[in-house]
């Protein structure tokens, strides 16, 4: 146990923090293949006196990779991903119980997000690790010289910094992990434009990680928040689902086992195939914004439902976002065309009444539902996303100046390795290829 005094923080109350050690723990019960790789760390300390900045959202099954991240050795610095995804409970548990840097705080508001960015940043990091890149965007922005790109809290910051406190910032870092597709987009954008200064290990890609996290933690948390918001019932009900990439199969799936009839709304033409060749239901979302009940986005894209949608949705329409930006959702637009909007109508639901007497549902703010609404993802898939979270961060650190600056993919032996524990955990054992059949696998003479 360590005083909170003693660790540099910004958090709600140090006194929510034994509830949220039950919960970590609690958590911890279904992450064995976490549970392994730090019980390794802790006695081969990999990450030994290296300082971590890590933005992520702050919740138990994150508590348990921060852990990992310390019994490896790292000073690690955390901070909130996403305004409402902080379990302020498993915060002050980090730095009661753990000793560990957090500053986070459920709710916090745009400047104090910003804020607590400019504390990962001036923990002047050699390893950062993010879920939405917003921690390396402020990085690159800043040694570019682009404050003006940048929010204020950070502008202010850099702008007492000289150009060359500012590239040391960048020259110091070994290389990032990053948790999600909207991340590795904006990373891989980047490396096309030639201003990503170091390497970056694309978490999100891991087949351990999207297959599983993404497909069965986003189709199941998503459907969770959704219900404790509003008590819906799904059974019977039109479902729409925007983008039908690994989160929005997952949340396809999860609807239509709950009885919703799903409509998928797609911009490329491989997926609405995919999704049609599923039996769902595929159509222009101008088209179905006339005919849903509940409207769930997972673009990774700005403005897909817009002002043309809000307007054509029927009465008591429920609609939010699950992908990891607010943006997917226009609600400056829907703001515009109502004529009052009644906050908190329920924990985590703002009514908007429009101008034709329609009543729209918003929930979270727009913001990931799973977590303003739910807890996120269950803590035995996220165990699978987080171990490679560690591993990679190790991989970076023993290859540290032979990565160029680009995004990597997660090493194939992590993915075994990963893959393999977590059967194990599971009781499964598979087969294995016999001599025969790896002659055959690796050989061309063989046929007919």
């Amino acid at each position: 146990m360590t005083s909170a005094n003693a660790v540099n923080h910004d958090i709600k109350d140090a006194r929510l923090a034994p509830g949220g050690k039950k919960r970590l723990l609690w958590a911890d019960r279904d992450m064995p293949v976490l549970a392994r790789v730090r019980e390794r760390f802790a006695k081969e300390k990999p990450l030994r006196g290296l300082r971590m900045a890590a933005c992520l959202h702050v919740t138990a099954e994150t508590a348990n990779l921060a852990r990992t991240l310390k019994e490896g050795g790292a000073d690690l610095l955390l901070v909130a991903s996403n305004p409402l995804s902080t379990q302020d409970d498993v915060a002050a548990s980090l730095v009661h119980d753990y000793g560990i840097s957090v500053h986070a705080i459920r709710e916090e508001d745009t400047d104090t997000y910003y804020k607590h960015i400019v504390a990962g940043l001036e923990h002047q990091p050699q390893i950062t690790m993010d879920d939405g890149a917003d921690l390396v965007s402020a990085l690159v922005f800043v040694s570019l010289g682009r404050l003006d790109a940048v929010h204020a809290q950070v502008r202010a910051w850099a702008q007492k910094k000289t150009p060359a406190d500012r590239q040391k910032l960048l020259s110091q870092i070994i290389g990032s992990m990053e948790e999600t597709t909207t991340g590795v987009n904006r990373l891989r954008a980047m490396e096309r434009d030639r201003v990503l200064p170091f390497p970056v290990i694309a978490v999100n890609d891991a087949q351990t990680k999207h297959f599983f996290d993404n497909r069965y933690g986003t189709g199941q948390s998503t459907i969770d928040g959704i219900i404790r918001a509003t008590n819906h019932l799904m059974a019977g009900s039109r479902v729409v689902v925007c983008g039908y990439g690994w989160c929005g199969k997952g949340v396809a799936m999860r609807a239509r086992g709950l009885g919703a009839n799903v409509i998928v709304t797609e911009v490329d033409p491989i997926r609405a195939l995919e999704a049609a060749m599923d039996g769902l239901t595929v159509m222009p979302l101008a088209d179905a914004a006339a005919q849903g009940d509940v409207f769930i986005t997972l673009t990774g894209n700005a403005g897909v439902i817009r002002k043309e949608h809000f307007l054509r949705m029927k009465d008591g329409a429920v609609v939010c976002n699950s992908g990891h930006f607010d943006v997917e959702l226009d609600l400056p637009a829907l703001k515009a065309e109502s004529q009052s909007v009644t906050p908190g109508v329920r924990n985590e639901v703002d009514e908007y009444l429009l101008r034709n007497g329609h009543r729209v549902y918003v929930l979270g703010q727009g913001r990931l539902v799973n977590l303003a609404a739910a807890e996120g993802h269950p803590a035995s898939v996220m165990d699978m996303s987080f171990a490679t979270q560690a591993l990679a961060t190790e991989h970076c650190v023993k290859n540290k100046g032979k990565l160029e600056p680009r995004v990597h993919k997660v090493p194939v032996e992590i993915e075994e390795f990963i893959a393999h524990h977590k059967l194990a955990s599971m009781g499964i054992t598979i087969d294995q290829l016999t001599a025969e059949q790896k002659r055959y696998m690796s050989g061309w003479e063989q046929g007919t």
